[in-house]
């Protein structure tokens, strides 16, 4: 996601002015033009040094590992950085502590994810509420082999917004032998395959129709595109706090 970040950023005028990758990244120490990224020559540095990466920055956008972003985001906030975080993964804790630190210092958007069709999903699934109580609701999501969290992100979210308006009380993200569902149940299965950015479906069953709702994303740069929105709009904020996108689109 970083360097696609940085190669539409580049691509959209935006002006790099720091880069920063983990500790075992074999570009530490390299351009953005010797690593092949864009034609421009900012050094990529480790999180050691992250407040003389974001030192001239407006907007400081991450997307990592939870475990680093307990380390970055404080050190950022207390720069004054405007925020753009698209990490997921987090723990209830750690969510709560980042967001009890961020939002009291500095303009922040925090999105599981930043593709603008799944937000618009997310709006759609609060109509699901008029549905009749026997119909069973069920997300399915996919990516690629290497992404670390199971659900994602946005899976959650789904869930979260699903089981508030449908009043499901618990998740099952798995069944295996004799494990029939129960009308209290949300389901939620997660795949992980090859090289594939992302895939959300949710099912909507009655005892005789079926409604499949599928966002696909091509490539990841429809999340740098979206993430790029909420910086421009994040820019022009000046009351310290947590956005999401449903923010960020409300104001475009």
């Amino acid at each position: 996601m970083g360097s696609t970040l940085v190669k539409e950023a580049v691509a959209r005028d935006f002006k790099i002015v720091g880069a920063v990758a983990a500790k075992d990244d074999p570009y530490i120490g390299k351009t953005l033009r010797e690593a092949g990224i864009c034609d421009q020559d900012v050094r990529i540095i480790d999180p050691s040094r992250l407040a003389e990466a974001a030192a001239n920055a407006d907007v400081y956008m991450t997307f990592t590992t939870p475990e680093a972003e307990l380390i970055n985001l404080p050190i950022v906030a207390d720069l004054g950085k405007r925020i753009v975080m698209g990490t997921t993964g987090f723990t209830a804790e750690q969510m709560k502590k980042i967001e009890d630190y961020v939002s009291v210092r500095v303009p922040a958007v925090f999105s599981p994810n930043y593709a603008i069709g799944i937000n618009m999903l997310f709006k759609l699934l609060y109509m699901m509420k008029i549905f009749p109580s026997n119909y069973d609701f069920s997300i399915v999501e996919v990516h690629h082999s290497g992404k670390k969290d199971a659900p994602s992100g946005t899976a959650k979210k789904m869930g979260e917004i699903i089981s508030k308006v449908r009043e499901y009380s618990s998740t099952v993200h798995g069944r295996e032998g004799l494990n029939a569902r129960k009308p209290s149940e949300l389901e939620i299965m997660a795949i992980r395959a090859g090289g594939v950015p992302g895939i959300h479906e949710v099912i909507v069953a009655g005892p005789y129709e079926m409604i499949r709702i599928e966002h696909t994303a091509f490539s990841r740069s429809v999340f740098a595109q979206g993430a790029l929105y909420a910086a421009e709009w994040i820019y022009k904020q000046e009351k310290p706090g947590i956005y999401s996108m449903d923010d960020v689109l409300g104001g475009l």
